[in-house]
């Protein structure tokens, strides 16, 4: 067996390791629930009110076979990815703009900063009477949700970038364009994924919360449905459904982070006393030159 082939045999079996690690802790909280519910549990948690994972599993069982639960999903995703989509690029061109422009950020600033912390859920008056249809009021919940992470993440990962960069491309000749594209937004991207990740989840909270409120299809209306008919085994189908798509959705925004941000330095978790499984070759590369008492190195002493 090459070197080649063992490491990435010793690379596998952590991996399959961590992997069973997360699908035992997924099944011990089954269990647990399982256990809780089916004994009748009250000691200060009603347990007893709740449904078993059997009946969860039923219902889920039956929603899948029938239309409407495909119609709900449909529609939740449908508002999702259009409000979240319209909160990411003008949240990102919004937040380049006021980290950037002092002017912009004296005209829309305060405006910001007074709407930003008003829960989105909050204003779903305001997008009742606004819009024309329960529709668009609830993608204007779901792009309020995100694009406030989106804004001040962006903003201050603009802010945090080392002026330096941006003085070398002005040294060679490049404009305002060639400096956004080539330092600013490149160098910013990690700040504005990780505000993707946050208004990803945010939008979910909201949008679920809007359907619950004035919606007509959705995972959150008909989750809302089965509360109002006693059906609590079909309120955790919809508790499942959305936690489930919560965290594809999040994936999906982190794994295209990553794919994005492939010239980033990347460590993993090393335990107490271990050695490294990933060293950056780059940064290993460079040569580390001794310093003196005064702290330079010695090819810098005059």
């Amino acid at each position: 067996m090459s070197g080649k082939e063992r490491a990435s045999r010793g690379r596998g079996v952590p991996r399959l390791g961590r992997y069973a690690l997360r699908a035992a802790s997924l099944a011990v909280a089954l269990g647990v629930w399982q256990l809780l519910t089916s004994l009748d549990i009250d000691l200060w948690l009603r347990f007893s009110q709740f449904p078993t994972v059997a009946d969860v599993a039923r219902t889920f069982a039956e929603r899948l076979s029938g239309p409407d639960y495909w119609t709900d999903l449909t529609d939740s995703v449908t508002r999702i990815l259009t409000g979240f989509l319209l909160a990411a690029v003008l949240g990102v061109a919004t937040g380049v703009l006021v980290a950037r422009s002092r002017l912009a950020e004296d005209l829309l600033g305060p405006v910001l900063e007074v709407v930003r912390p008003i829960p989105a859920i909050a204003l779903v008056p305001v997008a009742i009477l606004l819009f024309p249809s329960n529709e668009q009021g609830i993608v204007f919940i779901t792009f309020t949700a995100a694009f406030f992470p989106v804004l001040v993440s962006t903003r201050h990962a603009v802010r945090a970038l080392a002026p330096m960069w941006e003085e070398a491309v002005l040294t060679m000749g490049g404009g305002r364009w060639r400096i956004l594209a080539s330092v600013v937004l490149p160098g910013a991207l990690p700040g504005i994924f990780g505000g993707l990740s946050v208004g990803i989840g945010v939008s979910w909270i909201c949008v679920i919360s809007a359907e619950m409120i004035s919606g007509q299809y959705g995972v959150g209306y008909r989750t809302w449905q089965d509360y109002t008919v006693v059906n609590y085994a079909g309120v955790f189908v919809g508790m499942v459904t959305i936690g489930v798509l919560g965290w594809l959705t999040s994936t999906a925004v982190e794994l295209l982070g990553r794919r994005l941000t492939r010239w980033l330095p990347r460590t993993s978790y090393v335990a107490a006393g271990r050695t490294p499984r990933r060293v950056n070759r780059a940064a290993a590369a460079v040569p580390v030159r001794p310093a003196t008492r005064e702290g330079m190195p010695h090819d810098q002493l005059v």
